[in-house]
Order: structure tokens, then C-alpha cells, then sequence
């Protein structure tokens, strides 16, 4: 017999694993959002992305998230003029990142909430879980 309120923290740990996943990607892409080149020419940091899928559980039959990958965005870098800079190339132009802050701090809190929710889900399940033990104990 499968229990539903292990299941249901199952299901919640899964988010908890892929939105700390996620939190960390936005993190990196945070403190790179000005990591330029060294060379004129070279690449800046490229802002990194977060696909979740869904993956069945054969054992409970619950739909768990998973990550997926972790890709690079596609995005065009945007370019400063700064002629002094070390990766100027010879018009005084350098690549910077393609971090947009505002969407990073948006997923983030995004990413934050979704955790804090699953969060809940495995606190509640697990005091549904104690208190059938003590309804179990005192009968």
C-alpha cells in the first residue's frame, strides 16, 4: 500500500531539489552579470537557463520535477563603449553579458516562492504524519 502523505513529501522534495537548482543559476548569473572577456573579442559570461521536466515515479505513480538541463541563452550580448577596457575590440565597443538583472531578481523570487511553498507541503505532511501516530498510540 502507498502512503499519500509520503508521496506527497516525495513529490514536495523534488520541487525543494529543482527550485534550489534553479536558485543557484540565477545566483551565478547574478554575479557574472558583468564578467566581461580578458581579450578584445573574447566572450563575456552568457546568462545560463533552467529547463524542469516531469518524471513519473513507477514505484507511486506521483509526477515528479526534475531538472532537465541547464542551457545557455540564446540572447545577444548587448555592448558598451569603453575604450579603455582590456576587450575593447579596435571601435572601443565591449560585449557584456546578456543578464538582464530585473528578470534574474524576477526569477529568483520566483524560484524562492515555489521553494517556500513545497517547504510547507513537506512541514504539513509531516505533522499530518505525526499526529495519525499518536491517534495510533493512544487507541
Amino acid at each position: 500500500m502507498i502512503d499519500p502523505i509520503r508521496v506527497a513529501i516525495q513529490v514536495a522534495s523534488s520541487g525543494l531539489e529543482a527550485q534550489s537548482r534553479r536558485m543557484l543559476v540565477v545566483s551565478e548569473n547574478l554575479a557574472n552579470a558583468t564578467t566581461t572577456g580578458s581579450t578584445p573579442g573574447a566572450q563575456p559570461y552568457t546568462r545560463k537557463t533552467v529547463s524542469f521536466e516531469s518524471v513519473l515515479d513507477d514505484v507511486s505513480g506521483a509526477s515528479l520535477v526534475k531538472v532537465d538541463r541547464v542551457d545557455t541563452d540564446k540572447r545577444p550580448y548587448r555592448t558598451e563603449y569603453d575604450p579603455g577596457h582590456p576587450a575593447a575590440d579596435a571601435d572601443g565597443n565591449v560585449k557584456m553579458p546578456n543578464v538582464d538583472m530585473l528578470v534574474e531578481l524576477a526569477d529568483m523570487r520566483e524560484s524562492n516562492r515555489s521553494y517556500e511553498a513545497n517547504l510547507q507541503v513537506v512541514k504539513q505532511a509531516r505533522a499530518l504524519s505525526s499526529m495519525t501516530i499518536d491517534l495510533l498510540r493512544n487507541s
